[in-house]
């Protein structure tokens, strides 16, 4: 749709242009002035603007004939022109395109530079064995150097179960290298692991300490009694070595107390 012709041109016309023509409108008997749907339909402008076109036509007086005017009076200001309202726009019917998500990319591993360090490679654990062989000649030394102690200090053969089983008997001397170097290897293990509390800790190593150093001292008393002929151990000798089952039995208990707690 145009707009009409008016004054020689198609463009939508200001309203003081508009406002002669809407003058000259062929009016019905008993109508003083056109409607607005009237001035719509004519001038094919919008309803604010007919509307303020049908005001100023009620409100200004018409104007005189071309004769009449005073070509010394000046034209009156033209009334200010409203914006015409834009349509509404209606919205788009089309559905809005479908976006399909990116696949996702696959990972590549990243090249390091020549002059970056490589990370560490895994170590592997050291191979344990050898200690078997070590422990072997250890063993037959310091179980012997034991039993020969116990042997010089009262520790001999007795028959654990009397009146049920007479005929069993055992050398009770096999409870010190037992005892003794069985506390102190379990004691160290736990001292060196690094996996219990640190009172565990603390007590496994100056009790795996003493185990050790017991040990080397029950070496040490019996390859010097033996080398002296000596057939039977001093008192305090065999005071000692009488409390070293009693000890090594509480050491453990205490232990195995301590690796079990929180602290």
């Amino acid at each position: 749709m145009t707009a009409p012709t008016i004054n020689g041109t198609r463009y939508p016309q200001p309203i003081e242009d508009l406002l002669p023509a809407a003058r000259a409108l062929d009016l019905p008997d008993g109508e003083a002035f056109p409607s607005r749907n009237r001035l719509m339909r004519e001038f094919r402008i919008g309803a604010p603007k007919a509307g303020e076109l049908l005001t100023l036509l009620k409100t200004e007086p018409a104007a005189p004939p071309a004769d009449a005017t005073d070509p010394g009076t000046p034209d009156p200001a033209p009334a200010p022109v409203a914006p015409e309202a834009a349509p509404p726009v209606e919205p788009d019917p089309t559905p809005a395109p479908e976006i399909t998500p990116p696949e996702p990319v696959e990972q590549v591993a990243p090249v390091s530079r020549p002059d970056t360090p490589a990370p560490p490679t895994p170590v592997r654990s050291a191979v344990v064995w050898p200690v078997v062989l070590l422990a072997l000649p250890a063993f037959v030394a310091i179980w012997s150097g034991w039993v020969g102690l116990g042997g010089l200090t009262g520790f001999g053969i007795v028959h654990p179960l009397p009146g049920i089983w007479d005929s069993f008997s055992i050398n009770s001397a096999i409870t010190l290298p037992i005892g003794v170097e069985t506390y102190g290897a379990y004691a160290l293990y736990v001292w060196l692991s690094g996996r219990v509390p640190e009172r565990a800790r603390r007590f496994a190593k100056w009790s795996a300490l003493g185990s050790l150093a017991i040990g080397a001292l029950g070496q040490v008393a019996y390859h010097l009694l033996e080398a002296a002929g000596v057939t039977s151990a001093p008192w305090w000798i065999t005071t000692a070595v009488a409390c070293l089952p009693v000890a090594v039995l509480g050491m453990g208990a205490a232990l195995a107390h301590l690796v079990r707690t929180h602290d």
